[in-house]
């Protein structure tokens, strides 16, 4: 099965980043683009007998590893 999950930081947690790519855009003439978050897309392989585990295992994955939980939050998509 094929994981997706997406770490995005809080929304209390400023992102200089993202500022930086809004900030970007409007020079460019997006106007119509206002606050911009970044984030980190990771697709992962797993071997799990339901969805279920394989969501419970990317979770834990995500929760250890891929995302930091004291400012950033994540999400997972069994596909």
């Amino acid at each position: 099965m094929r994981a997706r999950v997406y770490v995005t930081l809080k929304p209390s947690v400023f992102d200089p980043q993202g500022r930086t790519i809004a900030e970007a855009l409007q020079s460019l003439g997006y106007g119509g683009v206002g606050d911009v978050r970044q984030g980190k897309f990771f697709e992962l392989e797993v071997t799990a007998a339901s969805q279920d585990q394989a969501r419970a295992l990317a979770s834990e994955v995500a929760d250890k590893v891929l995302a930091n939980p004291v400012i950033e939050s994540y999400r997972v998509e069994i596909v």
